[in-house]
């Protein structure tokens, strides 16, 4: 057991290593690769063979979700026809620790002849891939974790570490925000969380639980209890929102003693009640009603409306997927 452990430490300490010495060369051909993804008019084409084209797969897609169209051409496919899925514009990644890997080296002439920038990735200063390239990212490692030298471990984390300095580089240079992210990410509740808008979860119209400021506390708990949200809005006469009263007020008010029950909901109400805009995020109702340990907002229009347009609970937020 104790042989295990000391391989797995011995494994991520060569992977950390590998790591801590490609961010020690990055430099101006780093800057100069970014420019020119940057400047790409077309789409980003990530090649590599064997592990390192898996690696060339989760790049592409780290590219493609962060704002950078990409996509993977597997170079055997490729020389077998799927070049043709090249066009002008687009800007070639080619990755081999080697740099010598021979379904990449053959299609380098088609991607030169055709005039496309080539950003070659190895591993290897000397290699055919680094003399075609127009920029060099060199990737190379002291040593693979693998105690025989032979399966790609460091190099192959390396590569991925590489591409993600790039997907993320671009992301800061393009601005790309949360709500850019989540255009790529509809499904799951990354999505959710990014996508929805209150607007799209509140309850309106006669669903929203009101009363007037005057009305008998014992009659404003027929409305709580009706619109099954727990709380009910306070409005005075211009239908202005100037309080809120929910069951747990009515706990705390029965304190007093039955009597209170005849008193107007205006004089027992909870005074500035917290909002949200139609406009805003569900997940920033969240945050709101964590912040404050409520479970609901009335939703508004404006900054400046005191006129309710809605009302969200926090069970809404949960049936959606937000929480």
């Amino acid at each position: 057991m104790n042989e295990m452990i000391d391989v797995a430490r011995r494994v991520l300490r060569i992977e950390a290593q590998a790591l801590s010495d490609l961010a020690d060369r990055i430099d101006g051909d780093f800057t100069r690769a970014v420019e020119v993804l940057l400047s790409c008019k077309g789409r980003v084409v990530i090649t590599g063979m064997g592990k390192s084209g898996l690696i060339c797969q989760k790049i592409a897609s780290t590219m493609a979700s962060t704002g950078t169209p990409a996509f993977f051409l597997h170079p055997a496919e490729g020389i077998h026809g799927d070049l043709g899925m090249l066009m002008k514009g687009d800007v070639v990644i080619a990755v081999s620790n080697s740099g010598e890997t021979d379904e990449i080296v053959r299609i380098l002439p088609v991607i030169k002849r055709m005039g496309l920038p080539l950003i070659a990735m190895s591993g290897n200063s000397h290699s055919a891939l680094r003399r075609a390239g127009d920029v060099f990212l060199d990737i190379s490692i002291r040593e693979e974790a693998c105690p025989l030298g032979l399966a790609p471990t460091a190099s192959t984390t390396a590569t991925l570490a590489m591409g993600d300095a790039l997907a993320v580089a671009l992301l800061v240079r393009r601005g790309f925000k949360e709500e850019d992210f989540a255009l790529f990410h509809p499904g799951g509740s990354l999505g959710r969380k990014l996508l929805l808008k209150v607007e799209e979860l509140m309850h309106c119209g006669s669903e929203m639980p009101m009363c007037h400021e005057s009305t008998p506390l014992k009659e404003a708990l027929f409305e709580i209890t009706s619109k099954k949200l727990g709380i009910t809005g306070v409005l005075n006469d211009a239908d202005q929102l100037v309080g809120v009263f929910s069951d747990g007020d009515l706990r705390r008010s029965m304190a007093q003693g039955f009597e209170v029950l005849d008193r107007p909901v205006g004089q027992v109400m909870a005074c500035h009640p917290k909002r949200i805009l139609a406009s805003a995020l569900a997940a920033k109702a969240v945050q709101i009603m964590e912040s404050h340990t409520i479970t609901s907002l009335f939703v508004f229009d404006s900054e400046e409306s005191r006129v309710p347009v809605g009302i969200i609970h926090l069970h809404d937020l949960l049936k959606a997927g937000v929480v």
